[in-house]
Parts: C-alpha cells; sequence; structure tokens
C-alpha cells in the first residue's frame, strides 16, 4: 500500500497545487459577483422554493424539490463533516476552519451555477426517468455549438473522475471511518462493518431515485438535527473557550500556530490548503456531483433548483462543520497533552531501504526501540500511537517538530509493549516529550472531543450518527455513480457497477489495506481534485448560459409573473 500512497500522493501533489484552490475559489467569487450575490438569493428564495410555495405536480421531474436537496445534503452531510473536519484541525490547524467557511460561501454560487447548467441540458427517458450532470451539460452545449465529438470526451471524462470519487470519497471514506469508530468503543471488526453498511446500502439502491430520495428526506433532518442539537449542547458547556477558539481560527488562517501538545503545529498555507481540501470534499462545491441529484427535481425553471442547490454549502460548511469544529476547539481535543507515559525512550538506527537520493543526501533510518508499558484500564490492542520527536525542519509546522508512529501491543501475561515504526532523516530525532499519544483517525476524534465534555456521549452520539451519516453518504454517491455508468455504458452495466460499489464498502473496512488518515486522504484527495479539473472548466467555458437564465428567472420573478392565487 506503502508505493501506491507514494503514486497517489505525487498525483495529488499535482492535481492540489496551491494555485489549483486559488483558482477554484477565484471561481466562486467571480460567480458570486456575476450573479449579485446569489447566495442572498439562496437564503431567501431558496428556502422559499424548498418549503414547496411553487410546487407543480405536473412539472417534469422524478422528486420534489425538498427530496432532491435532501439527496443531494446526504451526500455532502456525511464523514466529512464529522472526520473531515477533525483531519484538517489535526494537521492544518485551527486557521483550516476560516478557510473552509470562504470555500463554503464561495461554494454557494459554485453549486448555483453548476445545477442551473445541469437543470437547463437534462434529458428524460421514455418512461419519465430524468437524467443530468456535467456530462450532459459537455454532450448537449458542445453539440450545439458544432463540437460534438469534444463534447461526448469531455463528457466521458467527468463520468471517468465522478466513477474515481464515487468509490473513494463517497464510499471507502465512509465506511473506512465507521469501522475505525465502531471498532474503537464496541470492538466489532472491521470488515463486519463493512459488510452491514454494504448490505444496508444495496437495499436502498436498488428502489432507484426514488427509493433514495424518500429515505434521505427522512433520514438527513433527523440526523443533522440529532448531531446539532448535541454539538451545541458541548459547545454551550464549553462556552468560555469560545472567544479563545475564535481567536485561533483567524490568527491560524495568516499566522503560524506553534506547535503544543499532541498538535505539531501549522503555517497558515498549510491551514489554507486543508481547509480548502476538506470543505470542497465535505461540500462538493465545484465537483458536478450534486447537480446529479438535483436534476431529478420536479421544475420547469432550472433557476429555481439552483437556488435550492446554493442552500447546500451554507448548511453543510457554514453550520454543521462550523460546530464540530468548535466542539473539537473548545474542548482542547486537538492539542491535548501526553496521554500514555513512556519511559527508557532510546532512539535507536533501523535498517530502511533507501533512495539513491537519500544515500547521497546522507540519511539514515531511526525508531524507538521497544518499551514495555505498564498495564491500564482501557488499553486496546494493536492501539494506534504517535510520539513527536525534534528532527530536521517541517516545512507544514513552521517548526521542527515530527510525528513517530507506533502501536500498542499486548503480550503474554498482560504485558504491553510500545512499538515504533521507522522515519528517515540525516541525524537521529531527540525525544523531548516523555510519552505518546493515542492516534485518534478522523471520526475518532470528534468523538472523543464530545466524550471529554460529556462522558459517553461521543461513544453513542457519534457512533450513531457515523452510522447515519455514512450510509445517507454512500446511498448518494452511488446514485450518482451509476448515473455516469449509464452514460457511459447504458443500463446494462448498472447491475455491475452496484455489486463493485458495496463490495468496496468491505475492502475499505479490511485493516492491512488501508491504515492511517493519510493513505485514505490519498485516495479522496485524488477523487475530489479530478473532477474539479473537468468540472470547472465546464462551468466556465458555459457559465455565461446560466447566468444569463438566472438575471432572466428574476426579473420575471420581480416582475411577479410566478405570483399565484
Amino acid at each position: 500500500m506503502d508505493g501506491f500512497t507514494n503514486v497517489l500522493n505525487a498525483i495529488n501533489g499535482v492535481i492540489w497545487a496551491d494555485w489549483v484552490l486559488y483558482f477554484v475559489l477565484g471561481v466562486g467569487v467571480l460567480f458570486t459577483l456575476w450573479s449579485g450575490f446569489c447566495q442572498y438569493r439562496a437564503l431567501t428564495h431558496g428556502i422559499q422554493v424548498t418549503r414547496g410555495k411553487y410546487d407543480d405536480p405536473d412539472d417534469p421531474g422524478a422528486i420534489s424539490h425538498f427530496q432532491a436537496l435532501s439527496a443531494a445534503l446526504s451526500a455532502t452531510v456525511g464523514l466529512g463533516n464529522i472526520g473531515g473536519v477533525a483531519v484538517a484541525i489535526a494537521l492544518g490547524g485551527p486557521g483550516a476552519v476560516f478557510w473552509m467557511w470562504m470555500i463554503g460561501i464561495a461554494g454557494m454560487a459554485l453549486k448555483t451555477t453548476e445545477v442551473a447548467l445541469s437543470m437547463m441540458y437534462r434529458v428524460t427517458d421514455a418512461d419519465g426517468t430524468p437524467h443530468g450532470g456535467p456530462m450532459y451539460v459537455a454532450k448537449q452545449a458542445f453539440a450545439e455549438r458544432g463540437f460534438a465529438k469534444i463534447g461526448i470526451f469531455v463528457g466521458g471524462l467527468f463520468c471517468v473522475t465522478l466513477l474515481i470519487s464515487a468509490v473513494t470519497g463517497g464510499n471507502m471514506f465512509q465506511a473506512w471511518n465507521v469501522a475505525g469508530v465502531t471498532h474503537e468503543y464496541f470492538g466489532l471488526p472491521h470488515v463486519v462493518t463493512g459488510v452491514i453498511l454494504a448490505v444496508v446500502v444495496a437495499a436502498v439502491i436498488l428502489g432507484g431515485i426514488e427509493r433514495i430520495g424518500s429515505v434521505a428526506g427522512t433520514l438527513v433532518p433527523f440526523m443533522c438535527g440529532m448531531y446539532m442539537l448535541a454539538a451545541i449542547v458541548v459547545v454551550v458547556m464549553n462556552g468560555d473557550q469560545l472567544p479563545g477558539a475564535f481567536s485561533l481560527i483567524i490568527d491560524g488562517a495568516f499566522n503560524t500556530i506553534t506547535g503544543e501538545g499532541a498538535f505539531i503545529g501549522g503555517t497558515a498555507g498549510y491551514a489554507f490548503l486543508w481547509g480548502m481540501k476538506r470543505a470542497l470534499f465535505s461540500s462538493e462545491a465545484g465537483q458536478g456531483s450534486s447537480p446529479i441529484a438535483h436534476a431529478a427535481a420536479k421544475s420547469d425553471e432550472p433557476i429555481r433548483e439552483s437556488v435550492v442547490a446554493g442552500l447546500e454549502p451554507f448548511i453543510d460548511t457554514i453550520v454543521v462543520c462550523t460546530l464540530t469544529a468548535l466542539v473539537i476547539l473548545t474542548t482542547g481535543i486537538w492539542n491535548r497533552d501526553v496521554e500514555l507515559p513512556l519511559d527508557d525512550v532510546r532512539i535507536v538506527s533501523a535498517k530502511v531501504d533507501l533512495t539513491d537520493q537519500q544515500k547521497t543526501d546522507g540519511m539514515q533510518g531511526y525508531t524507538i526501540a521497544p518499551i514495555t508499558v505498564a498495564a491500564q484500564p482501557g488499553f486496546v490492542d494493536q492501539a494506534k500511537l504517535f510520539v513527536i520527536v525534534d528532527g530536521p525542519a517541517n516545512a507544514d509546522a513552521g517548526n521542527t517538530r515530527q510525528k513517530m508512529g507506533g502501536t500498542l501491543n499486548k503480550g503474554a501475561n498482560d504485558t504491553w509493549t510500545a512499538k515504533f515504526g521507522k522515519v528517515v532523516f540525516k541525524t537521529a530525532p531527540t525525544f523531548k516529550e516523555k510519552g505518546a499519544y493515542y492516534s485518534y483517525g478522523g471520526a475518532t476524534l470528534t468523538a472523543k472531543a464530545f466524550d471529554s465534555t460529556v462522558s459517553g456521549l461521543g461513544k453513542w452520539l457519534i457512533t450513531i450518527a457515523a452510522w447515519l451519516f455514512a450510509i445517507s453518504t454512500m446511498i448518494s454517491w452511488s446514485y450518482y455513480g451509476e448515473q455516469g455508468i449509464v452514460f457511459l455504458f447504458n443500463d446494462k452495466a448498472v447491475l455491475a457497477y452496484r455489486l463493485i460499489y458495496c463490495g468496496l464498502a468491505i475492502v475499505a473496512c479490511v485493516p492491512s489495506l488501508i491504515k492511517t488518515d493519510a493513505e485514505l486522504d490519498a485516495l479522496t484527495a485524488l477523487g475530489t481534485g479530478v473532477m474539479l479539473w473537468v468540472n470547472i472548466p465546464i462551468m466556465l467555458i458555459f457559465g455565461a448560459l446560466a447566468m444569463k437564465a438566472y438575471h432572466s428567472y428574476f426579473g420575471r420573478l420581480k416582475k411577479g409573473e410566478f405570483d399565484r392565487g
């Protein structure tokens, strides 16, 4: 897996270059200004549409505006809101939250534009089943301009990126996080979690978009309400820490945050990187996935559904992600103190396979000699650990603090040993903090934050929320991928796709395959990134059509053309 992860990281280094993030943010600002701040329209007119004020049962489509919004939100409000925010703060620091807000606001304009285009170019089968998304926009809009072959190619390319994202971020990321948090609290084997998820998801997706919309319309409001209420309780109980949390968010967005405790430190640039990546992953703004769900909505006015879509990043990022961030920051779990004291720490040489460049640079392998640890209540065999050492300059942290990962292993007669991996440095690192930290991956870190305020709350709330969020996300993303399959191969390959999709949920839960957050992030970053690279150009090429329709619609609305009664 290490070699494969290295390849993914090399690819991600290109598709997630800093200029790409600035560019996506810039496109969001462009459509914000072009539309005359459509965020306002989403929060006013979009809410009226969602409540059914303009519903007409005779309009073309399969599901209501509310069900379309719920289906799209069920894909966006998921483990990205629980685990993704935790990863962003753990790696990028509190400043990452500020940049999540920025992409949340800009994302409202991106969603409005991409859904407008997909509604304008959606197609309907003979049986009334609607299909839409950037692939249909590309196919038809290019054909209108005499470039039919280019349209088919671009549409097909988008579907390939859609499938990559569906099986990674929309499926494997969700299953991996649920398996991790369930095993942490209840000891359920990871693979068993994968099997249960696969069966439940299969039972829902066999019913098509109508069943997905119905399930999402019931599940999303319940799970969001439950999670948000618990988060508000924890934040209120830690209310005295709120001013400091907001101060850290603003400071960390523009300055280096000094490492302390479990947080090794983070530069403003690293905060920007992680805030943007996780917000884009969570809200899916600019990816082109949500338009596929919205294209099924009953409406004869494309812009009417597009302003409903503009609500998604607000709910997902500005509301839900912010609450998660405040829970983590106000409880202090992100920079917690040493949790496992260690004695007799010895840095020793380790045999590693060095590249030619590493040999030329005089690099060597180092590790920490295994350490016997006194048994304590709550020890879990193979629990992941990390220690912080002082080594070479860490450009991301803005200091010289480095992490060394390890595990806690149970031996005979209730003996426990901490064993650590290897690092490659020029000189031996020094160990300053006499202890280790438990490595809480993604959703587990958020759960521990809840637990630190109300004992047992994280155990039950995050486990239940993780299951509900993951199932809702997986069923919506399965539909997205299915629409990509339909575009590429028609209906014949749908069953095979569904079986593979559900099977990959089990694969993601095999502990020996995906071991760390970093390996998982490499997969999800690839899926999100490749979609942006195809969908954003489609939006820029045909965005003028969406903006023309947008201003025309609100001109007619202002004249009272849509008033009833």
